[in-house]
This record gives C-alpha cells, sequence and structure tokens, in this order.
C-alpha cells in the first residue's frame, strides 16, 4: 500500500508536529513535510491527532468454539474500529489451547481473518482446570505468555511450578486472580447488593490472590503480569512488589475507573468479573493509574449473545465489550477534565503493552504501518446497536464521549476506515 497520511498531528517523542506521514509497500518512509508521488492515494488528516496503534492485551475473541459471541473477524474488525492495531486473545475458548493441538485451530483462524495483529495465550493448565501444567514449551513460540483467564489458579504448587517454567521459557504468568475460597460471587459486597439478595464477591477474594501470587513471584523470579486490577488493596500490594524490583506488571480497565457499584443496575450489561468495586476503589486506581503502578489499560473485551446478558445480575453470564469506546470514554472522561494527561493515555494504550509483550510496533521511520487517526472534537454517543462487534452488553450504553476514530492502518494494511464504501 502506498499513501500519505496529509496535514494531521502526529505524536511522535511524547509531543505532536504536523506532518505528512509516507507509507510505501506498508512501511513509514517518512514523516515530515514533502510531496505526495502521482501513485500515492493521499488521505486528509487536517485536524485529525495520529497517534501509534493501540495494544490490548486482554481480548476475548471467542473462536474457535464459540463463534456466536464473536469471531477473529468481527473481534478485530472492532478492534480496528477503536484504533487498536495488535490484541493478546484470551484462552476461553474450544479446543481450549492448552498444547499445540489446541492452539493451532487458533493460529489457522487468525491467519485466515484477523484485522490486526492477534497474538494469542496459551493456558496455564489442562483444559483451565487448575490440575495439571499445560504443554507450555510447545506454545511458547506462538504465545504472549499464559493465563487461565476467568479462573485464578487454587494450587499454590501448581502456580509455583507455572511460574518456574514461565521463567524457563522467557514468558510473563498472565493471572486472574481470584480465592475461590473466599465470598466470589456476582456484585462486590455492598449495601445496594445485600438489599437486593445478590451472591457477593469479597474484595479479598482478588487481592488475597494477588498476594500470594506476589510472594511466588518473589522466589520464582517469574515475570508476572496481573488482569484487571479492581480494588485498591491490590493496587497497593502491586505499589509494593514494583518498589521492592520485582518483575510485576498489571493492567486495568476502563469500567473500573470510570465506574463504581454506586452505579450498578440489576442489568446483565453492569455484570463482569471481577465485578465492580467501591467508590474508594475506583479512587485508589485512579491514583495507581498516575503514580505508574498500574501499567496498561486493557478492555477485556468480552461479547456474549443477547440471550446470555439477558438474565440481570443473577442469571447474566460475565463479560462486557469495550474494543469500540474504551479511549473515546477515558478521553472524555480523564483526559478533558485534566486527571489524566494525553501523554500518560498514549503510554497506558500502547507504548506499555508493546514493551512488556515484546509487540514491535511503533510508529517511526521504517517500521511497518501501524496508527490510527482519531477526530478527538467530535461527540459521540456509545450506542451499542452501532458496535461492528456481534457483543453488544456495556454499562456505557448511552453516554456521551469524544473522539472518533477514522482510520486504522495494521502492519501497513487499511483496518478501518470511516465511511469506506
Amino acid at each position: 500500500m502506498n499513501c500519505v497520511l496529509k496535514d494531521g498531528l502526529v505524536y511522535l517523542d511524547e509531543g505532536f508536529i504536523r506532518a505528512n506521514v509516507f507509507i510505501r509497500g506498508g512501511v513509514v518512509t517518512a514523516i515530515g513535510d514533502g510531496a505526495p508521488s502521482p501513485d500515492d492515494r493521499v488521505i486528509n488528516c487536517t485536524g485529525l491527532h495520529i497517534f501509534p496503534g493501540f495494544t490490548d492485551v486482554h481480548v476475548h475473541l471467542r473462536e474457535p468454539g464459540f463463534s456466536y459471541k464473536e469471531t477473529i473477524a468481527t473481534g478485530t474488525l472492532a478492534a480496528a474500529r477503536g484504533g487498536y492495531t495488535a490484541v493478546c486473545s484470551m484462552p476461553n475458548l474450544n479446543p481450549a489451547p492448552d498444547g499445540m493441538p489446541g492452539l493451532q485451530p487458533q493460529l489457522d483462524l487468525i491467519a485466515q481473518g484477523a484485522r490486526v495483529r492477534v497474538i494469542p495465550y496459551g493456558t496455564i493448565t489442562r483444559g483451565q482446570h487448575g490440575e495439571q501444567l499445560a504443554d507450555m514449551a510447545a506454545m511458547a513460540p506462538h504465545v504472549a505468555g499464559y493465563s487461565d483467564d476467568g479462573r485464578g489458579v487454587q494450587s499454590d504448587a501448581l502456580m509455583r511450578q507455572a511460574m518456574l517454567e514461565a521463567k524457563r521459557l522467557g514468558k510473563p504468568i498472565v493471572a486472574h486472580c481470584e480465592d475461590e475460597s473466599l465470598p466470589h460471587g456476582a456484585v462486590n459486597d455492598c449495601a445496594w447488593a445485600r438489599q437486593q439478595g445478590l451472591s457477593l464477591n469479597d474484595p479479598a477474594s482478588e487481592w488475597a490472590q494477588v498476594q500470594r501470587d506476589l510472594a511466588l513471584a518473589r522466589k520464582t523470579g517469574c515475570p508476572y503480569h496481573i488482569c484487571h486490577v479492581s480494588t485498591g488493596e491490590s493496587a497497593r500490594l502491586i505499589r509494593q512488589a514494583k518498589q521492592e524490583g520485582l518483575d510485576v506488571t498489571c493492567e486495568t480497565a476502563p469500567h473500573y475507573l470510570l465506574l463504581d457499584d454506586s452505579c450498578l443496575q440489576d442489568d446483565g450489561r453492569f455484570k463482569m468479573n471481577p465485578p465492580l468495586r467501591s467508590a474508594k476503589d475506583r479512587a485508589a486506581l485512579v491514583e495507581a493509574l498516575l503514580d505508574g503502578t498500574i501499567d496498561m489499560m486493557a478492555t477485556d473485551h468480552a461479547p456474549h449473545s443477547a440471550q446470555e446478558k439477558a438474565g440481570g445480575l443473577k442469571g447474566s453470564l460475565n463479560g462486557v465489550v469495550g474494543l469500540e469506546c474504551a479511549f473515546p470514554l477515558l478521553y472524555a472522561k480523564l483526559v478533558k477534565p485534566g486527571i489524566l494527561p494525553l501523554k500518560r493515555l498514549i503510554q497506558l494504550m500502547h507504548h506499555a503493552p508493546n514493551r512488556r509483550f515484546g509487540i514491535d510496533a511503533a510508529l517511526a521511520v521504517g517500521q511497518p504501518a501501524n496508527l490510527c487517526g482519531w477526530d478527538l472534537a467530535r461527540e459521540v454517543r456509545i450506542t451499542p446497536e452501532q458496535f461492528v462487534s456481534l457483543g453488544h452488553s456495556t454499562p456505557f450504553a448511552g453516554e456521551s464521549a469524544y473522539g472518533a476514530c477514522t482510520l486504522t492502518i495494521a502492519d501497513g494494511r487499511i483496518a478501518w476506515e470511516e465511511n469506506a464504501s
């Protein structure tokens, strides 16, 4: 592909310059002044901000096994529409990617249908049952790391064994932290949930396993990444571990930063795991975002069918979608009010995830084009019926935000273009 992105505000070296971006054969050949060649396609980017493509390290693409919820084609198109050029796909699939026989079908589907780069995770345990280690070594060349997302590994001894093997292979353990010996129900333990007779989730069910895993990481030296941090106590433990020099990173998701349990409605679009926490937890996460304790932003994009989300907080499956609305919400509710610098948001959505998971997707001369163009002045409404994802369940439905992604180029190919015929 040969094209020129003309007259955009390009994010370079943690600042913006007005420039043209020249792309030849899918590679960025120049950023600056200069005239297009006669055979170039010229894309007018006046008024647009051009960012390096975002990376989401926690996405459920549901294929193979659950294509009625999402497919690799629809999920990666949703990612591209949200400005993402790379995603790491979670292993809650059938077959489970617990060895090459389980992983290969997913790799084949990725090769056939992905609009952006997809790097899968392998499971930590066979079938995600928490009883026997997966064939981690066989999968190592093909995966971003190892996760049993959706369930915490309950056995201390098995998690220690997994960490030692992951360290040997040079891959991170990517942990869903949930101690099932503690109350781990549908909704954060709060007065409203008790009044409604809902099953309660003790915040300690998250942070107790974070604490255990940090102790194991301290002993094993394993690179360790914590999924969807939702509690202030988890953030405190991670901050302390980083101060000790442990090789630990973590993510959170927009709903834990922008909502809390006072926002709950008896609607499946408010049911996720971990659940929305208290206002105090929410404030602690924002603080952890600002001081660098939280390394990156993930969506935990987890699509389900409309029927599976129609049972309220008691009867719906866990999970909400987020790829198409994460950046506009965070920009509108954190950056525009002055809570979070735009530079920090780009670090959270591009620099940090790529650095941690070894993803080479820089916006730089000589590199394959991985970028997204945004109209930050445009007010948008979160309208799930207009999502390209098959999943439409989001707690932000109907809310106003700012920022429309007009163009995403992933690995040198146009993956999303607004109003393209």
